[in-house]
């Protein structure tokens, strides 16, 4: 589980596609690896991936090829920006929300309009997507923990704002117009959904 507070930028080292549907990315975060483990799970742009091996400020995981047919993941190359978090510890402040990693689709920087004290970011997404997003809702994009500011069914977008910081230590500061981007909705909106829509079964009736 994670929070959706960045760490750190960290940069692509290498992605080598690997026989059948698998490949192998290396990423070099001198912070998220300095007590990265065998087994650990780092957030790469909101996608969680396992620790296979660490370096000098490295860290490679195995990626499937559909993690990066359906994520931002399968766009980066050798120098690529990206957003990394390590799992939360249960001693740790939940500075964000309850992120999984567990990507449930993309979306597309539809707009950025620049203001003095932040920026309002506008972001197209198809209908299974926001139909989980809420006004002042939380949601994750690219990792990184946002508040909804509004959203728009007409155009099927929704707005968020960043602040300085959020632009400065981020990709969401370099991502343009047309950038693809990782998102991933509260998870409680998907358990309710699943509540209200689920058969309905007697427990320990009679017929």
């Amino acid at each position: 589980m994670f929070t959706g507070i960045v760490e750190e930028l960290g940069t692509v080292e290498s992605l080598d596609l690997l026989e059948g549907d698998a490949a192998r990315l290396t990423l070099r975060g001198p912070k998220v690896t300095e007590d990265a483990r065998h087994g650990d799970s780092i957030s790469v742009n909101g996608c969680c991936l396992t620790v296979v091996e660490t370096g000098a400020g490295t860290f490679t995981a195995d990626v499937m090829r559909e993690t990066l047919r359906r994520t931002s993941l399968g766009g980066v190359e050798k120098g690529s920006t990206v957003n990394l978090e390590r799992a939360v510890t249960a001693h740790a402040r939940l500075g964000g929300h309850i992120v999984q990693g567990h990507v449930d689709g993309v979306g597309t920087i539809a707009s950025r309009e620049p203001a003095e004290h932040w920026e309002v970011v506008r972001i197209a997404a198809g209908p299974e997507i926001l139909k989980y997003v809420a006004e002042k809702g939380s949601i994750a994009v690219d990792g990184v923990s946002l508040t909804v500011t509004d959203v728009d069914d007409a155009t099927s977008t929704f707005g968020i704002s960043l602040i300085p910081t959020t632009l400065e230590l981020t990709v969401l500061g370099r991502n343009k117009i047309g950038d693809t981007v990782n998102l991933e909705v509260d998870v409680i909106a998907k358990y309710v959904e699943r509540l209200l829509t689920a058969p309905k079964t007697v427990v320990g009736g009679n017929e």
